[in-house]
């Protein structure tokens, strides 16, 4: 056995985000966002789920953070919905929902846990779709009046705020696949709505500074490096399109590079507008960089020359075949990717500081005898964990992890099939119970490492 130990200042966590656990969509003033609108539409979410109820977070506040504090969380991150608070979008602010994250806010705090606050993960008001969306630039100075509401409440409290949470989702399996919300399938449009996202971000970071002065901002990415089966030059031309797709087209604008050349020459006339100053805005400066990140993708030369990314992703089976072990959601399992993701962000960017706001896995956990034995999902922390130890003693300056997630939840178009959890959540009960791993992670809290 030998002893893994973290820095002394090492910030432990577990994320969520609001429409996943909430529930209580109609609740108190809550105008309806574009994933309720999404989950109604046959076929878009696996059994027809949605989030009407989720985890009733909303109603089961105080024992939730309850549990959070048994668990030994030093921080917490979580999403605000952005039509709890502007129910249209824009205007008349709704009391009792900043009223909801001010008594969650000061529960963290008196139980000594650090909240860190996402303003955005996904949870577009419909009223602002039916404006237009992300594609439409007015919906970026409404997210940086919505940005400055929220600070302007709990900045006082609130010292670390993330803007967004994974352009690239909003982007592109929003926008280009359509497996999320709001279901469009055009790469043009996706292209308008990543820097839309982008522009907003730069120009919330100033917003939030100035109702929550000395705070930490940044916004929160997901990452994979891509791996190539061969070495031949399709297949590495692939990788290339890949990270130029999935990474450079996100870091590059955040840290002053603007988009990465050969990407602007890959997508030609779908290119978004980008108007004078918009590239200078999305480089403003900030404090750390959140990166979300499961697992490394396998991919392959397009079949379609006309596929403008240029790549295929490899299915299931071809991963198994080509020796990968997969979580239940079909990612590869390579904790040593996800160290070198981090070593290479750190050497690539001027990135101040790093959290890892998001990493965890699927598995078909089972409750049996009122216990859950999730014995590869410690595995699979315990390993991404020593990866990222590696990536700190290589000088990649990660200050944080975020297990996602804290407990089961609905996972987006696979509705309550998958579970990412540390707590297991009965969904005809809703009652809590804290797997293996959420015990193991408790113990890692307290001793600030573990062994392997």
């Amino acid at each position: 056995m030998n002893s893994i130990d973290l820095p002394h200042d090492f910030v432990w966590g577990a994320a969520t985000s609001s429409y996943q656990i909430e529930g209580a969509v109609r609740a108190d003033g809550r105008g309806p966002s574009i994933w309720d609108t999404f989950c109604r539409v046959p076929g878009k979410v696996l059994h027809g789920d949605h989030g009407d109820v989720a985890c009733d977070h909303y109603h089961r506040l105080d024992d939730d953070l309850d549990l959070m504090a048994s668990l030994g969380l030093q921080a917490y991150r979580f999403s605000v919905a952005w039509p709890r608070i502007l129910p249209a979008g824009t205007g008349e602010v709704n009391e009792a929902g900043l009223a909801f994250y001010e008594r969650l806010v000061d529960g963290l705090l008196a139980r000594g846990i650090t909240p860190f606050v996402t303003l955005y993960h996904w949870e577009l008001p419909q009223a602002l779709q039916d404006r237009g969306g992300w594609e439409h630039r007015d919906t970026v100075q409404a997210f940086v009046d919505y940005a400055g509401i929220v600070a302007a409440r709990l900045g006082d409290r609130v010292h670390h705020w993330i803007t967004h949470n994974e352009p690239w989702v909003v982007s592109f399996l929003g926008n280009l696949e359509g497996v999320h919300a709001p279901g469009n399938t055009d790469l043009a449009t996706a292209l308008q709505v990543a820097h839309h996202v982008l522009l907003s971000h730069g120009l919330a970071v100033p917003a939030i500074r100035a109702h929550a002065p000395g705070a930490e901002v940044g916004i929160t990415v997901n990452l994979g490096l891509g791996r190539a089966r061969t070495d031949s030059p399709a297949d590495l031309d692939a990788v290339r399109s890949l990270d130029g797709y999935a990474n450079r087209w996100f870091l590059d604008p955040l840290y002053g590079n603007g988009y990465p050349a050969d990407m602007v020459a890959q997508f030609g006339d779908a290119m978004p507008v980008v108007t004078d100053d918009d590239l200078d805005a999305i480089a403003t400066p900030t404090d750390f960089l959140g990166i979300n990140s499961y697992n490394p993708s396998v991919v392959r030369p397009a079949d379609d020359p006309a596929n403008p990314l240029g790549f295929d992703p490899l299915t299931p089976d071809e991963m198994v075949a080509e020796g990968y072990s997969l979580t239940a959601m079909g990612w590869p399992i390579v904790p040593e990717a996800f160290g070198q993701l981090l070593t290479r962000v750190a050497r690539e960017y001027d990135v101040p500081a790093i959290y890892i706001t998001e990493n965890g896995a699927a598995f078909d956990d089972e409750l049996v005898d009122g216990a859950v034995d999730d014995q590869p999902r410690v595995r699979y922390l315990q390993d991404h964990l020593a990866a990222l130890c590696v990536a700190l003693d290589e000088g990649a300056p990660v200050r944080g992890y975020f297990a996602w997630s804290l407990m089961d939840n609905f996972e987006w178009a696979w509705g309550y099939e998958k579970r990412f959890g540390l707590v297991h959540v009965d969904y005809a009960t809703l009652t809590r119970t804290p797997k293996a791993s959420a015990l193991w992670y408790r113990d890692t809290i307290a001793r600030n490492g573990f062994s392997r």
